[in-house]
């Protein structure tokens, strides 16, 4: 296959409509910050990519993405064969190394998710045939709800179902008194939607051991990251109590860690997310350890844009996902690079068809979306 010759960084920031407590910050600027990643070859095939950093959800930012993208691992790039995916981790790992684990992932999947791109329009394939896959041709998403108030909560859930949506997942922690009673609004306005619950490792050991039963009892079927990502000892007492199906997510970046908290019983399930991963590489090999150990996944996001919403769906439409999607970039986000945005119909996303990650930059929208 043809060398890389060219790799450009263009930062960029979506307008946002509604709330979305992960992008409330009053000292950075409004909207939701992504990289765009442009990678060529020789003979001039282009693949597209994204990262997607929240400061407020992980240590990466805007500026250190585009810092570590420009600097050190673009460089990197031109003159090698983009095929071996693997090679080009390590080169990546190597140059920004880890500390618990791999070190800016949700920066490097950018890198990842344009090279699978790049390969998939080089050869001629949708990513999901370079992986010999069919799967899903859509994803059922799952709507948000992060209410300040319990009053603003049923307007929220009208407002979804308004749009087709039937299921729902909701921000909790760290207040359980707050978290109970919006569930069970929830329930009672959708008694039959799937209710995830996310508390982004807002809660302490006793407040998620007293809150999990609890949450059984409403119908609640799953918690995801109910504890900050380093306290192993408290995932092992929540699974023991086996009250509820416990999810990791901000933990869990690399297949090795999955292995690992797999193994020292911390976990029954991953809620998996390419950009957090590192892209789909090791995204694809944690699913797969997922599927073969019996344990449970679920398919959320970064609020993705465009290429990284993309790269998603490709994913869950591969490996033919069970359970409503947590992919709120069309709930949140306005504006598109693509030709062809990503709309959902139905409370459905169609799974992208095209070569690569199956859509079409449309470079002449990006000067609107670029930040300054």
């Amino acid at each position: 296959m043809n060398r890389i010759t060219g790799v450009e960084i263009i930062p960029l920031r979506y307008p946002t409509v509604g709330r979305f407590k992960f992008f409330e910050s009053p000292s950075g600027p409004p909207g939701r910050a992504a990289v765009l990643v442009k990678i060529v070859s020789e003979d001039g095939t282009t693949g597209w990519g994204q990262s997607v950093p929240v400061p407020r959800w992980s240590y990466e930012t805007l500026e250190s993405a585009v810092s570590a993208l420009e600097r050190y691992l673009a460089p990197l790039l031109v003159g090698i064969d983009p095929l071996d995916l693997d090679a080009v981790h390590t080169l990546l790992n190597r140059e920004i190394a880890g500390s618990f684990s791999t070190g800016a992932p949700i920066t490097k999947a950018g890198i990842d998710l344009a090279l699978h791109d790049l390969i998939g329009k080089a050869l001629g394939k949708n990513v999901r045939e370079l992986w010999g896959r069919t799967g899903r041709e859509e994803i059922t998403l799952s709507w948000t709800l992060n209410p300040k108030n319990l009053e603003d909560l049923e307007p929220m859930i009208e407002e979804g179902r308004r749009r087709g949506y039937e299921h729902f997942n909701v921000k909790v922690a760290p207040d359980p008194v707050f978290d109970l009673e919006m569930c069970r609004i929830v329930k009672r306005c959708v008694p039959e939607g799937f209710l995830w619950c996310d508390a982004n490792g807002g809660y302490d050991l006793k407040t998620a051991l007293d809150v999990a039963p609890q949450l059984a009892d409403i119908g609640v079927p799953v918690l995801e990251q109910p504890l900050p990502a380093n306290r192993l000892s408290g995932y092992q007492a929540l699974k023991r109590q086996g009250a509820l199906p416990i999810v990791m997510d901000e933990g869990v970046v690399s297949p090795e860690d999955l292995v690992e908290f797999f193994r020292l019983g911390c976990l029954d399930g991953v809620a998996m997310k390419p950009a957090r991963c590192g892209g789909l590489l090791s995204a694809r090999r944690q699913v797969e350890i997922l599927e073969s150990e019996g344990l449970m996944f679920l398919g959320s996001g970064l609020t993705d844009p465009d290429l990284s919403l993309a790269a998603s769906l490709n994913l869950y439409g591969a490996y033919n996902l069970q359970h409503p999607a947590a992919l709120n970039g069309p709930q949140f986000l306005v504006g598109s690079l693509l030709s062809e945005p990503l709309a959902p119909e139905g409370g459905k996303l169609r799974v992208p068809k095209g070569p690569g990650l199956g859509v079409s930059v449309e470079e002449s929208r990006m000067e609107a979306l670029r930040a300054v």
